[in-house]
């Protein structure tokens, strides 16, 4: 269900810019950020590179575009 909201007119400003340059709604780049800030919030000893990560590969996990890990052999000293 949406619920209006109020944003000041430089939010809406900068998230126009944004939407166009990652090919997002308008209401979608707001999401976007309200996402990461609440994910930011909620851990806040992890950067914004590590969630954005952590968020591309939910997307690609139900995507069903993972690809199996293998552990690289360790080094000999």
């Amino acid at each position: 269900m949406a619920t209006p909201v109020k944003l000041s007119d430089t939010i809406i400003s900068e998230a126009k810019i944004m939407s166009k340059a990652v090919n997002r709604s308008v209401a979608g780049q707001i999401e976007h950020w309200a996402r990461i800030g609440r994910l930011a919030e909620e851990n806040p000893d992890l950067t914004y590179e590590f969630i954005k990560n952590i968020l591309i590969a939910q997307e690609e996990a139900r995507a069903e575009k993972l690809e199996p890990y293998t552990l690289r052999a360790k080094r000999a000293k």
